[in-house]
């Protein structure tokens, strides 16, 4: 595929340049919007006021990416962005993003399979990672780590100047990240050898300092008791952010992945496809977008007829899906009717022991009435 440039006037998307959620009232999503604009404009009279506002890279959507990685802190935001603009001069980012060409990426493809496929169900672009088939000595010998690294760096240049753009107009709204599956069959802590941290420390260095908020959602699946040893260790290079964007899911992940992608789409069932062993093959990045419709124009008849069982599948887990929530919506109001109980009995034991010494004292009251009219009974008696 050749590359194009997208200009800003060639995008028509809606309002605001946030990912739109659809849940969010009107009223708030609209003050949210002008919140995030104030800072935005704070943020680059602040860089201005110091002559520190590059003309390329100093746009809205940098600016605000930067400033959610701090929790909007103008000061700290301010540090960031520097910091990347520095990295980007000592690592000549634009000169990797124009000049660097991957000849091995044929090869380290078959043993580190990883790339784009369609999008979910609010037009991000799906990125798909098989790291339980990498064969990390076959994938040293065909590359190193820094030209991996470099390859990482021109990759994520081509996600912000062509694969968000071309989103935001496939889905006519502001698309600015991505939704991220990593398949982990078989993974261990037998394969986080040394190499294997050092590129994975350097890309997590990269992506968190220099590219952040751009992760929308992060599935783990395939997550068997090895791996979750494993990410105990992982867990501790990821900044808290991260963390909440990533749900570590089991074999029985098809029902979180529905949450995500629309099951009636073509897109989804390939990805079935694409996440069951030896079934898994990676298109050429460059023709990335006609991969999944390749795929499913070439289908075989075995292939499609599996496609219709994945579906049934799917349809299974969708109906158990809802019929688990529905018992949990259950559960919760037993649960809270069960307090409330809880709570009346208590009031009513209070109640009790408050007006115990009452009753006592009510019954020697009628008790000693009773001895006093004793003698007036007996004298009542003689006189008969």
């Amino acid at each position: 595929m050749q590359e194009t440039e997208v200009s800003a006037r060639d995008i028509h998307i809606s309002d605001g340049s946030e990912e739109e959620d659809s849940m969010q009232p009107d009223l708030f999503h609209e003050q949210h919007i002008s919140n995030n604009e104030q800072m935005v404009e704070a943020f680059r009279n602040l860089l201005l006021l110091h002559g520190q506002l590059p003309a390329k890279h100093g746009d809205r959507n940098t600016l605000l990416r930067f400033l959610k990685m701090r929790d909007f802190d103008l000061g700290k935001a301010k540090d960031a962005f520097l910091n990347y603009m520095k990295w980007r001069v000592d690592s000549k980012v634009d000169m990797i993003s124009k000049e660097f060409k991957y000849e091995e990426y044929g090869e380290v493809k078959r043993h580190y399979p990883h790339g784009f496929h369609k999008v979910d169900k609010s037009g991000r672009p799906i990125y798909i990672e098989r790291l339980g088939m990498v064969d990390l000595n076959a994938f040293l010998k065909a590359t190193t780590i820094e030209r991996y690294v470099k390859y990482h760096i021109k990759e994520q240049e081509k996600t912000l100047s062509l694969r968000y753009p071309a989103c935001s107009i496939a889905s006519e709204k502001h698309v600015s990240s991505t939704t991220t599956i990593l398949d982990v069959s078989g993974l261990g802590m037998s394969n986080f050898s040394k190499s294997a941290r050092s590129l994975f420390m350097e890309i997590q260095k990269i992506d968190s300092n220099y590219y952040p908020e751009t992760l929308h959602r992060l599935f783990v699946v395939n997550a068997n008791s090895g791996f979750r040893m494993l990410w105990l260790a992982l867990k501790t290079f990821l900044d808290a952010r991260t963390l909440a964007k990533v749900q570590v899911l089991g074999p029985n992940y098809l029902g979180e992945l529905l949450e995500a992608i629309d099951p009636r789409s073509s897109q989804f069932r390939l990805l079935v496809s694409l996440l069951e062993p030896e079934t898994f093959t990676m298109g050429d990045a460059d023709s990335e977008e006609h991969t999944m419709d390749k795929v499913s124009e070439n289908a075989s008849t075995n292939q499609k007829e599996n496609s219709g069982k994945n579906m049934i599948t799917l349809k299974k887990y969708a109906s158990l899906r809802d019929a688990v929530k529905e018992a949990q919506k259950r559960i919760e109001m037993l649960e809270m009717s069960l307090h409330e109980t809880k709570r009346a009995m208590n009031g009513l034991s209070e109640i009790i022991e408050t007006i115990k010494p009452n009753q006592t004292e009510t019954t020697n009251s009628q008790m000693q009435t009773g001895l006093d009219r004793k003698p007036i009974v007996r004298k009542m008696s003689g006189l008969s």
